[in-house]
């Protein structure tokens, strides 16, 4: 999977001191918020005011990938029989023939209305021998089946090859997982052969960027494993030159680094997957973050500077790691953890990232902690379940984002003003969207432990907006009958443009011009197809 070593401790450190705290009572939506327990706020949402477009939208990781990579007889270093670092993601999908499971797969990606996805393959699965290309196997009609319902409803996918994962493209006495390609040219001539398959031969549309591989900054893993320093600048070269001799006018993104470098550039020309030298080969930037708030000013750094070069950039991998990297620890599938990607989101909007993509949509849990949205795998018995039910915190945590926003959105500008005090790390975040179509959804989260009664003003009305309120606290999970639900309706109007929120502990409650039943799918796209 991603983020090792130290992102591991890191996160380690940071959500244990969130966690060490006991946890409050929450305030029930719709009750009013106890006068004794009223921290305020105050929301100026400029309604009508240019604002940054999204490139993309929100969803999750979908990996194609269906086996483990077996340990090599050339690499006894590293053994791949234990919790292999490639995660449990890659097995997550059940068989093709499970067909009522992946019927409630592809009905839950609906349902959470996910319109950007991180789609992920390696080499193995279609070139197992140089020029030798299998598009009939399993796992490549998973993937036909992925993208199938990518295409279906108009969501955007980032593809990616995680590894190459086989040994005749491997360095010398390196794991096939763990290296760099050892010939350009292969390299680029593989992922063009996939390229043309799926864009040309199979029509799909839906895929919008292509990543070469996945975070080659990490040490001794996925791209210089043994330490071989091999430039991804001119892999990318060979496969843009590649893709173009081709006519497949498909953007390259990268770096694809786990985590952001405090100074721009800090990772010098020295490194084979310096940003330097790659930059000219790329369409868009995209890192990765499971680091914690106090990272807010190294991201929006990074992101002002992508769009300083005129490209879109984007969270392609992001998750909290709730108690830490544990095997068989539900650390990122607990409410505390989807409070903290809320936040990361919300603030991420207002800075300009213009997609998100949460670590991860179906994974076994049972390698490296509980990443998944959905239940796939019962990890007590080692078989996959026949029916596909939600991992509720996490899934109903990720809806409250997804759910009511489409890609392409306008984010509208905002002015927060909180009573927290001076140094204090802010856990309470609002950002404001607007969809293609003019839909206008507000998305409040509140990870204090007290209830808060929130002022909201929309400055520049044109006309008067309905707004649905939807809210989620962990309480309200623990409802076996739970459904997501409006449970409130206001309006706010060039005449009445201010509301009063009353937002519950530990929250997150979004105010919304779309009316979605408990079981309507979720917004996607609004774009003119």
């Amino acid at each position: 999977m991603s983020h090792l070593s130290i992102v591991r401790s890191l996160c380690l450190a940071l959500t244990c001191a969130i966690g060490a705290a006991a946890e409050p009572a929450v305030t029930a939506p719709g009750v009013p918020v106890p006068t004794d327990a009223k921290p305020t706020a105050q929301v100026i949402i400029h309604a009508n005011a240019p604002g940054h477009v999204m490139a993309g939208g929100m969803g999750a990781s979908w990996h194609a990938i269906r086996e483990a990579a077996k340990p090599a007889p050339k690499s006894g270093k590293w053994d791949l029989t234990g919790a292999s670092p490639q995660g449990s993601a890659l097995l997550g999908n059940p068989p093709l023939a499970s067909t009522a499971a992946w019927q409630d797969i592809e009905r839950h990606a609906s349902w959470l209305g996910m319109d950007w996805l991180r789609v992920e393959f390696d080499r193995r699965m279609f070139e197992p021998e140089r020029g030798r290309y299998d598009w009939d196997n399993e796992e490549t009609k998973t993937l036909h089946r992925i993208l199938d319902w990518c295409q279906r409803n108009d969501a955007d996918v980032f593809l990616t090859e995680m590894w190459r994962g086989v040994e005749w493209m491997a360095l010398p006495d390196i794991h096939p997982v763990r290296s760099a390609p050892n010939d350009a040219i292969a390299y680029a001539e593989g992922l063009g052969a996939l390229a043309g398959h799926l864009v040309q031969d199979r029509k799909y549309t839906c895929l919008k960027w292509l990543c070469l591989t996945n975070e080659p900054n990490l040490s001794n893993l996925w791209w210089e494993g043994g330490g071989k320093k091999v430039p991804l600048a001119s892999m990318a070269a060979a496969v843009r030159a590649e893709l173009d001799r081709r006519g497949i006018v498909l953007p390259l993104s990268g770096p694809d680094w786990s985590g952001m470098p405090k100074e721009m550039f800090e990772y010098d020309r020295q490194q084979p997957w310096n940003l330097v030298d790659l930059l000219p080969h790329l369409g868009a930037i995209d890192m990765h973050d499971y680091l914690g708030s106090d990272r807010k000013p190294v991201v929006a750094q990074w992101v002002q500077w992508a769009h300083q070069q005129n490209r879109p950039f984007f969270l392609s991998e992001f998750g909290d790691m709730g108690l830490g990297w544990q095997k068989d620890h539900p650390g990122p599938s607990t409410f505390e953890a989807s409070l903290s990607n809320a936040q990361k989101v919300l603030h991420g909007i207002n800075i300009g990232i213009d997609a998100f993509n949460r670590w991860s949509f179906v994974n076994r849990g049972d390698l490296d902690g509980q990443w998944q949205l959905i239940r796939t795998w019962d990890m007590k018995n080692k078989v996959f379940y026949d029916r596909v039910a939600p991992e509720p915190a996490a899934y109903y945590g990720f809806a409250m984002l997804t759910r009511f926003t489409a890609k392409h959105s306008r984010v509208l500008d905002l002015d927060l003003t909180t009573s927290e005090g001076a140094g204090k790390v802010p856990r309470f975040e609002v950002a404001a969207l607007r969809s293609p179509k003019g839909q206008t959804t507000c998305i409040i989260l509140n990870r204090e432990r007290a209830a808060r009664e929130v002022d909201c003003q929309w400055d520049g009305l044109t006309q008067a907006i309905p707004l649905h309120r939807y809210q989620l606290t962990e309480d309200m999970l623990k409802d076996p009958e739970f459904r997501l639900r409006s449970d409130a309706q206001s309006t706010v109007s060039p005449e009445q443009p201010r509301l009063k929120v009353q937002v519950p502990a530990r929250s997150i409650t979004v105010y919304t011009s779309y009316d979605l039943g408990p079981d309507d799918p979720g917004v996607m796209s609004e774009d003119a197809r």
